[in-house]
């Protein structure tokens, strides 16, 4: 759009969005650079979307819609076909009598307006919107999984059964019902944003289950006489053996669907009823994490950012399967991933791939475990060692000799807590001062799901309800910490019991699953400074660890939590949910 900079300028000023010196110092960047100040502004954090959007809609004098929200009905949303919608990116939300309203990134889009007009001979209204909003109205082409799921299944039943031998489970594969299922069960699989697709065979049904925000969903129940084919097309994507069922098989295999480029990890399993499947899905277009976006805040993060500059000694990151354990390794890698740097990996298995990143997949059936892994990997002229999970005594100590001989060595260990760490080491075989020496941070995380934020319910905790944290948790103690946090200070500043803090619970809307929309990490960081280096060479227990710690200010996952719900992110229940043990 043709807004010059200092347009755009003087309508904020009016405004009053941005404070003038920031404003003007922008400006001044913008000119210099030779860029458009509202996308500066945005890079800055200055302004969102939304608010630079509505300015540009009253500088051109047209109307902003917000379209997240809106339901468009199926007859409107066609007027637009979905390709030239995607592409464009422009949606019809309303009609009245011979007129169109039509949704936009670029109002100024004229060879797309004249398209629509001459297709639909209406006159047509342009309004403008922002990227979510064309995003939300776009998943809406979609048909529900059960609909789509009805009309391929009642149309091609009896194409669809086959029996077990090769030739047939081939052209099942092969075969357009088979395909569409699959593509449909995918399609719907990334539109939902899940992480796996469970994928089970029962006696007189198949059953279709997406994993999203790390809860299992059931997404279809489909005829059992479909379960051959679908297996077999995915072993056919996978480059699996179609005609073996009776051990486990692994493969890969990669799509571009919704714009997205994904990666599929595949496990096929023999049960009594069949095959069961689980796919991964891992999204190879995502932009890199941040820590912070992850959820790291305040002295967190300014201790791992310290941390992984160092030259040497070992980070390790701590907690259960599914705790994002891996996609903190990667983002940390992702920080120190520059040209003067070389990075090696041993991993089972490869998640994602990374530029510049040298990663290995263990093979343990020929002989390359963790350990030969990072033995042969030490002669590759390693500045920093990526080992997926320290598994074994051979994996830690040759992990504890890279640490101590000039290497940056980052892993994993299956622990409840930080402090559980440092004795897992010593009962592993460790010698404590080699730990003591080497060991930088540990990080221990787990998963909680975020509210949605188009309908978290605002509450105030009930006798009953506070009762029931009481019995487990320290919950004076957690309030003391809670109000001495920075960000929450001002708000909190009257308040002193849990009964007049302002909480959000999850209510469930469109746009979410039960009342949550996505998850972030909460953390707890130990820093190995003298104090517990001293400890941990004297056999110090995990409580008398955890005790120093917190004396010196670390946080534990459940009190960092507990900031996190308070601040409206997350609820009591799913703090409770994720750090019961």
């Amino acid at each position: 759009m043709r807004i010059e900079n200092d347009q755009l300028k003087s309508f904020i000023q009016d405004a009053g969005v941005i404070d003038q010196n920031q404003l003007e110092e922008a400006f001044l960047e913008a000119q210099a650079k030779k860029v458009r100040l509202g996308e500066l502004l945005l890079e800055k954090k200055l302004i969102n979307d939304e608010q630079l959007r509505k300015l540009y809609a009253y500088i051109l004098g047209i109307p902003f819609f917000d379209l997240k929200k809106e339901i468009v009905s199926h007859d409107i949303l066609q007027i637009v076909p979905e390709p030239i919608a995607k592409k464009y990116k422009v949606v019809a939300f309303g009609k009245d009598g011979h007129t169109l309203k039509v949704a936009m990134l670029n109002p100024e889009d004229i060879q797309t307006i004249d398209f629509i007009r001459k297709k639909t001979g209406l006159k047509i209204i342009t309004c403008l919107t922002t990227e979510e909003s064309i995003e939300s109205v776009l998943r809406q082409y979609s048909k529900s999984l059960k609909a789509e799921f009805g009309d391929i299944i009642s149309k091609n039943s009896e194409e669809i059964s086959g029996n077990d031998s090769k030739e047939d489970l081939e052209k099942i594969a092969q075969g357009l019902p088979i395909i569409r299922i699959v593509d449909t069960l995918i399609k719907h699989a990334i539109l939902q944003s899940a992480s796996d697709i469970h994928i089970e065979p029962d006696e007189k049904e198949l059953r279709v289950r997406y994993r999203i925000d790390g809860i299992l969903h059931e997404a279809m129940v489909l005829p059992r006489q479909v379960a051959d084919g679908i297996i077999a097309r995915i072993k056919v994507l996978s480059s699996l053996k179609l005609d073996e069922h009776r051990v486990p098989q692994d493969g890969r295999f990669k799509i571009e669907k919704e714009g997205k480029k994904m990666s599929f990890r595949v496990s096929i399993l023999p049960i009594f009823d069949g095959e069961k499947i689980v796919m991964r899905l891992l999204d190879e277009s995502s932009k890199g994490m941040t820590l912070e976006a992850m959820g790291l805040v305040g002295r967190d993060l300014e201790i791992i950012h310290r941390e992984i500059k160092r030259p040497n000694g070992m980070i390790l990151v701590t907690g259960p399967t599914g705790s994002g354990k891996t996609t903190t390794l990667y983002t940390i890698m992702d920080i120190l991933n520059i040209p003067g740097v070389n990075i090696s990996t041993v991993e089972d298995p490869v998640e994602y791939r990374m530029p510049r990143i040298n990663q290995t997949q263990i093979y343990p059936k020929v002989g390359l475990t963790f350990a030969n892994g990072l033995r042969a990997l030490l002669r590759q002229d390693p500045d920093i060692i990526m080992v997926g999970e320290i598994r074994d005594n051979e994996t830690m100590g040759m992990a504890i000799n890279a640490a101590m001989t000039g290497h940056l060595v980052l892993s994993t260990l299956h622990t409840n807590s930080a402090a559980g760490t440092l004795p897992r080491l010593l009962d592993m075989g460790a010698e404590p001062f080699l730990v003591a020496s080497t060991a930088n941070v540990i990080i221990a995380q787990r998963l909680v799901r975020k509210l949605c934020p188009d309908c978290k319910k605002e509450y105030k905790m009930g006798e009953k309800e506070l009762k029931n944290f009481y019995e487990n948790y320290d919950m004076d103690a957690i309030l003391k910490i809670v109000l001495k946090n920075k960000d929450l200070e001002k708000s909190l500043k009257s308040k002193s019991k849990w009964e007049d803090i302002k909480l959000f619970k999850p209510q469930g809307c469109d746009q979410c699953h039960g009342g949550y929309r996505g998850r972030l990490g909460i953390f707890e960081v130990l820093e190995i400074d003298e104090d517990i280096k001293k400890m941990i060479s004297q056999k110090a227990t995990s409580d008398e660890l955890e005790k120093k710690a917190r004396e010196k200010g670390m946080n534990t996952m459940v009190e960092d939590g507990f900031i996190k719900a308070v601040q409206g992110i997350t609820s009591f229940e799913e703090i409770l949910r994720v750090t019961k043990e």
